[in-house]
């Protein structure tokens, strides 16, 4: 098939963010309005500009209710993109999409979660294991104790342990790079929460291979971004960042459902996310090395180690010898989250992430990378992926 990609068509125009904490006190509706009109004002736009709403399937704000709460008048296009950690720059895509399609002009894509005050992630289904009535192949595992995603996530470690000798410390030093980037963050829930590699080591095993600090936060909080064509965002009120490349991707040997069917595929320490680099760097005309900047998603440690490796930091089961003390760091060879990421920023399902890499390439982020030219930003995990490359525009 031939690839009709054109690059820096469109922009990101405005980032806009809730706080993140533990108790927002406030609907997923309101959270959603209030990043959303930041991320307007950030563009120097109004809601009356707005004609396309994206979100994520798993957020409970439907486009059209964020819409009347912030006074679209004139609401065009929406559309739904999942699920969960896979979706955000997926919705930037199908934003995009939209744009160059002539649907809209100006398209909003949000997250908004009461990640920790309401549904909690992390508590998996255990209230409800019944086998059938789902519509969804997560039915096959519950019955028999396969329920949360610290179980799915530990299982990938353990093998990966296994088959590359990967041990506790490499973990332990994508965790720290992340503390240390939210140490220097005021927004971010872990700001001013130091860690050493010993707190790591010697917080509770939740679940063998992963520890407290190998999962990510819960958090209450919203991110929002403005997409437009890179015409009008040249009349805006900040530094575009251009959408230079794009890419999703199912993978190979694909199998159903949500999350544990995928520990069926013969290989489960590589993921789709191969299948979106090789694309996205074709797209780009880029190769890993060109990249300057990453925010990959964390909602665990083994998570981003697995994107080191599919992105082309390293080579499969090298990850070992490449993350060295201070290498995700800012000033290190690949400086990862550098707003702390989901594991001490805050989890908005990845929508974080992308709002982090717009300010890179702005020049804007707590952790600036100096000459950050080339920001990734990846949504993943397991079943299917996507990422985007932004330049300054």
């Amino acid at each position: 098939m031939t690839d009709t990609w054109k690059p820096d068509t469109t922009a990101i125009v405005g980032i806009g963010a809730t706080d993140f904490s533990r108790e927002s006190g406030r609907s997923a509706l309101t959270l959603a309005a209030e990043a959303t009109l930041a991320a307007l004002a950030d563009a120097g736009l109004e809601p009356s500009h707005v004609d396309g709403i994206v979100r994520c399937d798993m957020d409970e704000v439907p486009p059209v209710a964020l819409g009347d709460a912030i006074g679209v008048a004139n609401l065009e296009y929406w559309g739904d993109v999942g699920p969960g950690g896979s979706a955000p720059c997926a919705m930037i895509i199908q934003a995009m999409a939209a744009i160059t399609a002539g649907l809209a002009t100006t398209v909003v894509a949000f997250r908004s979660i009461n990640g920790r005050s309401g549904q909690r992630y992390g508590a998996g289904y255990a209230r409800d294991v019944r086998v059938g009535g789902r519509s969804a192949f997560e039915d096959y595992f519950l019955p028999f104790g396969m329920q949360t995603p610290g179980q799915y996530f530990a299982t990938v470690a353990q093998r990966h342990m296994i088959e590359y000798g990967t041990d506790e410390q490499t973990l332990g030093r994508i965790a720290l790079a992340c503390r240390r980037h939210a140490n220097a963050n005021p927004a971010a829930q872990m700001h001013g929460r130091t860690m050493t590699m010993d707190d790591y080591e010697l917080s509770r095993m939740l679940t063998t291979p992963l520890r407290l600090f190998d999962f990510c936060l819960e958090t209450d909080g919203a991110c929002a971004v403005v997409v437009t064509s890179i015409e009008r965002a040249r009349d805006l009120r900040q530094t575009p960042a251009l959408i230079h490349s794009a890419a999703q991707a199912g993978g190979h040997d694909a199998q159903p459902g949500q999350m544990f069917p995928a520990l069926l595929r013969e290989d489960i320490t590589t993921w789709s996310s191969t299948d979106v680099a090789t694309i996205l760097y074709r797209r780009g005309g880029v190769r890993p090395a060109d990249v300057d900047v990453a925010q990959i998603y964390d909602c665990f440690t083994i998570t981003t180690l697995i994107q080191i490796e599919d992105y082309g930091f390293c080579a499969k089961g090298e990850a070992k010898d490449f993350i060295g003390d201070g290498t995700l760091q800012v000033g290190g060879a690949l400086p990862i989250n550098t707003s702390g990421g989901h594991l001490s920023e805050g989890y908005v399902h990845g929508m974080n992430h992308v709002v982090e890499s717009v300010r890179q390439v702005r020049g804007t982020s707590t952790n600036q990378v100096a000459d950050a030219e080339l920001s990734l930003v990846t949504s993943a995990p397991t079943t299917g992926g996507s990422a985007l490359l932004l330049v300054a525009g």
